[in-house]
């Protein structure tokens, strides 16, 4: 997986399939499992799409090692997927009435006779045992054993230039345990990772905005510069606070109090307290109380050479500072996974809900949906629906490379977002005025040209895509009842006649040209670490906005949970002042702003480069009236919060 952090040095992108559970009928999703055979139980989907018969190479190695995780089914799959719909959904008898950590383990849980059944027949069949959760058993061995035990071979399939281990066949377990077993990861070893040893490395190398600057939308006009789209474009924001945010998505006077925010993403950043405090401070934020932010946190790291450790402490320090600039009086906590990869991302996620750490769950990661295999999003989707049932409400940032065409030559969507059970959250270019006043938004795309040798055009104008929202329709998750009669049958039926879940649901401000303005310790050319501001953008902006919107829509529902907020948000949809219509060219006469940046990323010595950036050019993708797949339904407006209050 990685993050969906875009600086403005470049947009970075990432996020996630549905899993076909059985149980999942509750929201039109095919069951998983099928007994084909009287002596097993065949899982479904075990098997990756890329292990094609011209993909093989042969047989993997008996003495080859695998590491994978048998994940429990529990005792009601069934049960736990519709009684997730029914306490989310506002036009139910059962909405709100929320489980407690306890309760839903106890209900839907695992119990101690299946656990103790499955551990029983993995050692049998030679493997060992290396971790028993609540949600999985963790097992090790070679080959031979892992192909005893789940009655598949395992090959060697050419995927892209690289060759990977998978099944040759769908897993299975012996019948007996039928009902028992949701799905087995690992036994493919393809890098299942958010992009973005085990010492964390010093901050990454410091980077800065050049200027001249903003300091609201249209401030100060790049006069010297050449015209866009017929007139002179202003220069970028040096990037938007809290008290301009608040104001573009009405926040009024509610300010998170009382409401559990919590945030996942890779590694920690060992600065982030002292960082947190120092932005709120000199930004206009509220300073942060003795016990408001919180860090759970694993007692190892892995793969930080791999996974980019010092990469994720921007993208923890955006999403802490942006949740408190929005909400700051919402509690915080940061849940930090032990690497970048699938499992360890899942182990974090588990986490909040087995202690109900948070009801509003931010992620600012994922991947692409072609590398995301459905067993890893069957795993996700029980800990969503667990989520679900207890109150919590999931955000996933929707990617930063539009409809992924550029970046990986197939249009596709991103996942954790695309999974039926989170809501996943869309970016836009934000314009806030003088006095703090909303003015518009676009979709989030961006084409840049650079300035021409001579000065006087810009060359090749509007130029070349560089980034924007993620969207468009899954190809492998089908369409959630929520959707129906509100997303554009062209859209859901893009990939499948009978409908599939289309990206993003809801949206706030992305864009890096228009964004937000953090600040965070760095690592200068001197070999100093130093505390430096900087502007940012990406869905990895979105995500924790929204969630900290939903804090404030929280405290004005009387501290009630949301929950699993797609049935509402889409309740909502079409009433009057509760979204942004957001729309691709609001004006009507085409909108840029004018960027010069350093070349080195730090100062002048390197030289500068002036571009102008279009807005809402978002590849493929287009936000119009009414729902697009760039923004869903909109941005929230000044009715959004106020629509949560208790009557």
């Amino acid at each position: 997986m990685r993050s969906n952090r875009a600086t403005v040095r470049a947009g970075v992108s990432m996020a996630a399939t549905l899993p076909m559970i059985a149980g999942a009928l509750a929201l039109g999703i095919p069951a998983a499992h099928a007994a084909d055979s009287p002596a097993r139980d065949v899982l479904k989907n075990t098997k990756p799409l890329w292990a094609t018969a011209k993909a093989d190479k042969g047989a993997t190695s008996d003495s080859a090692r695998v590491k994978a995780r048998v994940y429990l089914a529990g005792k009601d799959a069934a049960g736990l997927a519709a009684y997730a719909r029914a306490v989310s959904d506002p036009s139910s008898p059962l909405y709100g009435k929320y489980l407690s950590a306890k309760k839903a383990q106890a209900r839907f849980g695992a119990t101690k006779a299946q656990v103790g059944a499955v551990t029983s027949w993995l050692k049998s069949a030679g493997l060992t045992v290396t971790a028993v959760t609540p949600h999985y058993v963790a097992v090790s061995g070679d080959v031979a054993a892992a192909e005893k035990a789940f009655g598949t071979q395992l090959h060697n399939f050419a995927k892209g230039s690289k060759t990977y281990r998978a099944p040759a066949a769908a897993a299975s377990v012996p019948a007996a345990l039928k009902g028992a077993v949701l799905t087995v990861t690992g036994l493919d070893n393809a890098p299942h990772k958010a992009n973005h040893d085990d010492q964390l490395p010093p901050p990454d190398a410091v980077f800065k905005n050049s200027g001249p600057f903003s300091s609201y939308y249209g401030s100060n006009i790049a006069t010297t510069l050449p015209d866009a789209y017929g007139s002179k474009i202003p220069y970028a924001v040096k990037g938007y606070t809290g008290k301009q945010l608040r104001a573009a998505y009405g926040a009024g006077t509610y300010t998170g109090r009382g409401v559990r925010i919590a945030i996942t993403d890779a590694y920690a950043s060992p600065t982030i307290a002292y960082d947190a405090g120092a932005y709120a401070l000199k930004n206009g934020d509220a300073a942060w109380k003795t016990g408001q932010l919180h860090q759970s946190l694993p007692k190892n790291y892995t793969k930080t050479e791999e996974c980019g450790a010092a990469g994720w402490y921007g993208e923890e320090t955006l999403d802490v500072e942006a949740v408190h600039a929005v909400a700051p009086n919402a509690d915080v906590t940061y849940v930090g996974a032990a690497s970048c990869y699938d499992d360890d991302l899942l182990d974090s996620l588990s986490k909040v809900v087995d202690s109900h750490l948070a009801d509003i769950v931010s992620n600012s990661w994922g991947d692409v949906e072609a590398n995301q295999t459905p067993d890893l999003a069957a795993a996700y989707d029980q800990v969503f629906q667990l989520g679900a049932v207890q109150g919590i409400g999931f955000y996933f940032s929707s990617g930063d490379d539009g409809d992924q065409v550029a970046n990986t030559g197939v249009k596709q969507v991103d996942t954790p977002a695309n999974s039926a059970w989170v809501t996943a959250v869309g970016g836009t270019s934000l314009a806030v005025g003088k006095g703090d006043k909303y003015l518009w938004e676009t979709g989030w795309g961006t084409e840049k040209a650079s300035l021409s040798a001579d000065g006087k055009s810009w060359a090749g104008f509007p130029g070349t895509f560089t980034s924007g929202a993620g969207g468009g329709t899954s190809k492998t998750v089908p369409q959630p009842y929520y959707q129906k009669g509100i997303v554009p049958k062209e859209l859901a039926t893009a990939n499948n006649a009978a409908g599939n879940r289309v990206v993003p649901d809801i949206a706030a401000i992305a864009d890096p040209n228009t964004g937000f303005l953090v600040g965070q310790t760095q690592t200068f050319p001197d070999g100093t670490e130093q505390y430096s501001e900087y502007r940012i953008g990406g869905t990895s902006l979105a995500a924790p906005v929204i969630a900290a919107v939903q804090a404030l829509a929280q405290e004005a529902r009387g501290g009630k949970a949301i929950g699993f907020a797609n049935p509402s948000i889409y309740a909502k949809y079409g009433k009057q002042g509760v979204y942004h219509d957001v729309t691709d060219d609001p004006t009507g006469s085409g909108l840029a702003v004018a960027r010069i940046d350093f070349v080195n990323g730090f100062d002048a010595s390197g030289g500068l480069a002036t571009s102008a950036r279009s807005l809402g050019k978002d590849s493929s993708l287009k936000a119009v009236k009414g729902y697009d797949d760039v923004t869903g339904v909109g941005s929230p407006a000044g009715g959004y919060v106020q629509s949560f209050r208790k009557r």
